[in-house]
């Protein structure tokens, strides 16, 4: 009896270290908050919390694909090139439909579809290739992220992509227009969320990524289809990075070899900041969406601040992954017995 007591202590301690790793992302996006009033008032107006928003919804879906196929054990380094090439197609395809269906909700439609299409064919090659191949994920996606950087530069001859103003002017609202008050892009990225969410924490599949993620032999023992399940997650992924793509096109309403760059390393380190391990086998989707929050506040708060020029926002993104998962590593060694 007199064992019992120092027995539950490291227990107890246990259970703090994981609350704190759950709340962790959530309480720095409110200190984060607070630095952004101190330094500049202005963060807190209602046309910059918007347009914050607005803009951290495409790397917040993108990460959300990328929770998955991380959680998994996986890695796609393609996504901001996947992006680029699939606005440039959807662009040339919408600009030549013109012709037919004129500049109307028809093209635009098809447009949308061929974008989503496009994007589950790109996650199904980077995933077959990954599993079938038994090539590293890492290696994979990074010669598909120069492929598709190359097709689009060729695609748009060396220039850019731009997409026709009659369908601009139609298809501007999914950007630019709000439903009940809330950006149409943010309503996205929500829906997308909570779709995350339920897919990953409630449903056979999510529990099939976390076994995966864990050990993979294992996962293989317990009759799990891991070739499938992983496949399915680069997939998913690919989704993702269209639905991104469909919000985005109609912002600037064009795309070119510089579109999406860097969008991979945010959408990582969206992932990582919110408490995905990027070794795999523990996923969280709302830290997900925290993680892409903070990376739009930290730019948003270089542009309200002289401080620090905003040219260095991926310094400072860098320097964040590092110091993410070198506090994870710390994390689960404490949290091994």
């Amino acid at each position: 009896m007199n064992n019992a007591v120092p027995d539950n202590k490291p227990v107890a301690r246990s259970r703090a270290s994981f609350d704190l790793k759950t709340w962790g992302p959530f309480i720095a996006l409110m200190a984060l908050a607070v630095l952004g009033v101190l330094i500049n008032p202005a963060f807190l107006g209602l046309d910059n919390l918007s347009n914050m928003l607005t803009r951290s919804a495409f790397i917040g879906i993108i990460a959300i694909g990328a929770t998955f196929v991380i959680t998994a054990g996986g890695l796609d380094l393609s996504v901001g090139s996947m992006a680029a090439f699939i606005a440039g197609v959807m662009i040339i395809l919408m600009n030549s439909l013109v012709e037919q269906f004129g500049p109307g909700l028809t093209t635009i439609v098809l447009g949308i579809f061929a974008s989503l299409l496009l994007g589950l064919c790109a996650g199904f090659i980077n995933g077959m290739v990954t599993t079938k191949g038994k090539i590293e994920a890492f290696i994979v996606t990074l010669g598909t992220m120069g492929i598709y950087r190359s097709l689009v530069t060729y695609l748009a001859d060396g220039g850019t992509l731009s997409l026709d103003w009659g369908v601009r002017d139609i298809y501007r609202p999914v950007y630019y227009g709000n439903l009940l008050g809330i950006p149409i892009p943010v309503l996205v990225f929500l829906l997308v969320a909570v779709a995350g969410y339920i897919l990953l924490n409630h449903t056979r599949f999510g529990r099939y990524c976390f076994a995966i993620g864990s050990n993979e032999k294992v996962a293989e023992y317990s009759a799990i289809h891991v070739d499938r399940i992983k496949t399915m997650t680069y997939m998913l992924q690919g989704v993702c990075v269209a639905l991104a793509t469909i919000i985005y096109v109609p912002r600037l309403g064009s795309a070119s070899g510089g579109t999406g760059v860097l969008w991979e390393l945010e959408a990582i380190a969206a992932v990582i900041i919110g408490g995905t391990v990027l070794k795999g086998g523990h996923g969280r989707i709302w830290g997900t969406v925290v993680g892409a929050i903070m990376l739009t506040m930290i730019g948003n708060i270089l542009n309200l601040t002289d401080a620090i020029s905003n040219y260095l926002n991926g310094t400072v993104q860098g320097i964040i992954i590092i110091v993410a998962v070198y506090l994870q590593r710390a994390a689960w060694r404490k949290s091994v017995p």
